[in-house]
Parts: structure tokens; sequence; C-alpha cells
């Protein structure tokens, strides 16, 4: 039997990280969002941060974590703490080499990359320019965020979810200073190189925040030139399928991006914070379970306990749509305020805003779908089947890029964000069937009914929530926080009213947690 205490725990800890994390995430876009509003600076910094995140998702939180964990886990379950110790050495070694390798020649071919990535900017000499400027000047970012991600992925394994999550926050950290501190002294062009430079030393800090506590569990990183390691191949060859998947993942964003640019200034950077206000329930909720079920479903394959890994999966993703399916109604109802109240300041005006919520629409729709996703992938990749999510993964990306052609034109870029959340319905549905067909049934109808009832929880919250907003005696801040409290009390309420078991078993939770404390 699982531990639903443990999972909502740690979940809890990676929530309460990410959500630390994000706040402080937000408060940087919105000083970039007023120093740079959605014009020239703000889209070739985008545009070229898109570039190192590619290579960030292959070589760290993406390809890297999955391959790497459920063999960490393996060592950590099956073998001696030395050699254990040894594989984290190796892998630690090869990485980092790697990554110095792939720095130099990326800030080398940084002119290549920016014309591909953004072939739009290409009619505009200044914009193009600056761009590759500030893709070489990121690319050693590259090096600090792959290596934080390596220890991410050790202290996960080790049940610690925490700082790992709270990490991030150390990117924002550095940007905040810059701007307060040093940007408004800079020239407007300099300006923003001197944002890029900040990024760097975010990944830094991302990395330094973590090792302390790697030390204090008892291991370290060493520098090990067994590049034969028998770890290595093993990780090397579920790399390799995972690559690919997280390149068509990213071809998809660029997609994105080459199609945005073709739509005029401010078309990227409102896919960018739309993309973000979307993206701060799903890591909250969605990626924090998926971040959890990982290395808990990984242990389960190495001790051949596959009930074990079905009931993990089944409430991971029971527990994602009751948070999810709110989220994505709550946007949907209350995200022009949000916008507005968040960045519409300074150059970013309400053209922008109707622009950035014009996207948020239609990218909230995939919200539980994203999330599935990648509790679906952790399935196989808890297995070492990194090859069947790839394979699914590039079926998608065709019908994305279709669906991006044929939306752009008539929804702009909503149509760019629709074709994304389409897509991520197509993938959940493939992705459910191969996997029933591995390992069986996964207990869905005890998933429907607990969605209908999120569902129909969700619908009258937010019916509540467009209600509450149309009240207009009070500044708009305090308007919409009145709305989102009212919400969450309703839905909560709706939901014990229906019988939900998943919110019956997290108050209970909570209520014993709350009582130890009190004794």
């Amino acid at each position: 039997m699982i531990e639903i205490k443990k999972i909502v725990k740690s979940a809890g800890s990676v929530s309460a990280g990410t959500t630390i994390s994000r706040v402080f995430g937000y408060i940087r876009d919105m000083l970039v969002a007023y120093m740079f509003g959605a014009g020239m600076f703000a889209d070739a910094f985008y545009a070229a941060f898109r570039i190192p995140n590619l290579l960030r998702r292959m070589l760290g939180e993406g390809s890297f974590s999955v391959a790497f964990i459920p063999v960490f886990s393996e060592y950590l379950h099956t073998k001696t703490k030395s050699e254990t110790q040894k594989l984290i050495n190796v892998v630690f070694t090869v990485l980092f080499t790697i990554l110095c390798v792939i720095t130099i020649l990326g800030i080398f071919f940084s002119p290549l990359l920016v014309k591909i990535i953004a072939y739009g900017f290409t009619s505009d000499p200044e914009k193009l320019q600056l761009t590759i400027e500030l893709t070489r000047l990121m690319f050693p970012f590259l090096l600090f965020i792959c290596l934080a991600a390596m220890l991410s992925a050790l202290l996960n394994t080790l049940n610690s979810f925490f700082i790992p999550a709270i990490a991030p926050a150390n990117l924002s950290f550095a940007e905040i200073i810059y701007i307060l501190a040093l940007a408004p002294l800079l020239s407007p062009g300099n300006q923003i190189k001197g944002l890029a430079i900040s990024v760097i030393f975010g990944g830094l800090g991302h990395f330094l925040m973590q090792y302390p506590t790697l030390k204090n569990l008892g291991w370290n990183l060493k520098f090990d030139f067994n590049f034969n390691h028998p770890g290595i191949k093993k990780i090397g060859l579920l790399m390799i399928p995972s690559i690919i998947g997280i390149s068509v993942d990213q071809i998809n964003t660029f997609v994105d991006t080459i199609c945005a640019s073709f739509l005029g200034n401010g078309s990227i950077t409102a896919l960018y914070y739309s993309s973000r206000l979307m993206q701060l329930p799903l890591a909250i909720f969605g990626l924090a379970l998926a971040t959890v079920s990982l290395p808990m479903m990984s242990k389960s394959v190495a001790t051949k306990d596959i009930t074990e890994l079905k009931e993990t999966l089944n409430f991971s993703i029971r527990i994602s749509v009751i948070a999810l399916l709110p989220a994505t109604i709550g946007l949907m109802a209350l995200g022009l305020p949000i916008i507005q109240i968040l960045f519409e300041r300074g150059k970013f005006d309400i053209f922008a805003s109707l622009l950035t919520n014009k996207a948020l629409f239609y990218y909230v729709l995939g919200l539980p779908a994203f999330a599935i996703t990648k509790i679906f992938a952790n399935t196989f990749f808890s297995f070492q089947d990194t090859k069947t999510p790839v394979k699914i993964a590039f079926i998608v990306m065709i019908f994305h890029v279709i669906l991006c052609i044929a939306l752009m034109k008539p929804l702009g870029v909503g149509g760019l964000a629709l074709a994304t959340s389409a897509c991520a319905y197509m993938n959940v549905f493939m992705l459910f069937y191969k996997l029933t067909q591995k390992i069986g049934k996964i207990g869905t109808r005890k998933i429907i009914v607990s969605s209908i009832k999120a569902l129909i929880a969700s619908g009258i919250m937010g019916i509540i929530a467009y209600e509450i907003m149309k009240i207009k005696f009070l500044p708009m801040i305090f308007t919409l926080i009145i709305s989102i409290f009212c919400s969450i009390i309703a839905f909560i309420i709706l939901l014990k009213i229906l019988k939900s078991q998943e919110m019956e078993q997290i108050l209970s939770i909570i209520n014993k947690k709350r009582n130890a404390k009190t004794n």
C-alpha cells in the first residue's frame, strides 16, 4: 500500500518551495515588464533565453533527470554506499565535461542558432544582432543550471524536496537585484545585456544553494574520470531517446516562437508571460506530484512492487486533476485582472495585457493534460523505458506544427497556445493507451469519478469568481484577492458536499498535523 501521507507531505514540500520561488519569479517578471515592456528588447531577451533553456532540458531537468533518477534509485536500494557514491562522482565528471564543451560551442555558433530559433528576426537586423549578443552572454548559464539539476535529482531521490524546489528562486534574486541596483545606471541597450549576465549568477546560486544539503545527507561531488563505469553507459542509453523526446518538446516551443516572430512585436513576450502564469499552478501542483512520483515509482520498480506503483500513479493523477481543474477555470475567469495587476505598468500597456490574456486563455485549457502527461511519462521512466514516451511525443509534434500553422492566422497568439493545449490531450490519451498495455488497469473509473466531481465544483467556483470581479467600489487588487479567497473556500466546500475522497484524505492529513502540533 502506498503512503498517502508521504506523497501529500512530499508534494507539499515541493509546492511550498515552488510557490516561494514562483512568487519571486513574478516579482522579477514584473520588474522586467516595467523596464522593457513587450517590445524589441524583451523579445530579443526571451528569444535568446530559449536557446540555453533547450539544452538545459536535454542535459538538466529533462532527459538527464529522467534517466539518472531510476538508475540512481536502483543503486541506492540495491548497491553499497561506496558504489553509489562512485556513480555520483562519475556522472558529475562526465556531465561537467560535456557542459563545458557545449557552452564553448554554443557561444561560437550563436549566430546560426538564433537564425534558426527566431527566423522572423532576420527582417530586423538590429533585433537579430541583439539576440545573438544576448545568447552569447547567457550560454554559461547552461553549465551551472544543469549541474544544479543533477543536485535536484539527487536530493529528490534522497527524499529531500524543499531545497530543490526553492533553489530556482536564485535566478529571480539575481535579476531582481540587478534591475533595482544596477540597471538604472546603464543605457537601454546595456541594460538588457546586464540582465543577461545576471542570469548566469542566478544559475550559479541555484547550484550553490543545494550542495550543503547534499553534504548534510552524507554525499558529495568529486571528479572521477572512469568513463567506462556501467552506470554511465546505462544512463547514456536511457538519455538518447529521452533527449530526442525533450528535443521534440522544445521544437514545439520553438515552433511557437518562430510562428510568433511573424505576428508582430509583443507576440513572443505575450507567449512568455502567459506561459509563466499558466505554469504557476502547474508547477505548484502538477509538477510537484510528478517530481515526487518519479523517485517513488522508481523505488517500486526496483523492489518489484507494481501494485504500489499503480496506487502511486492513480493517486497522483487524481490529486493533479483536483488541483488543476479549478486553476484552469479560475485563470480563464480572472486572467485579465491578474495580468493587469502583475504586469501592466511602465512600458507594459493594456495592449500587452490583452495580448497576453488571449494566449493565457487557451494555454490554461491544457493545464490538467500537461500534468497528467508528465506523470504518465514518469511511469515509463521508472521502468527505465524512455522510448515509448518519445515515440508518442514525435507523433504529437507533427500535429502541433500543423495546428500552429492552421490556427496562428485566425487566432494569433491564442491559436499557438490552443495548438499546444490540444496536443497535450492527444499526448495523454496515447500514453494512457500504451501504459495500460504495459501494466494493465490503473483504476480509470476512480479517476473519472474524481474528475467529474472536481469539474462540477470548478464550474460553480468559476461563476463565483467572475461575479465577484464585477464589484467596482474596491481597487482591483482587493477585489481580486477577495474573489480568489472566496473561490477557494467555495471549491473546498463543494468538494466536501460532493464527498470527494481525495479532499477528505488531504483535510484529514492537515488536521492530524495541526493536532500533533497543538499537542
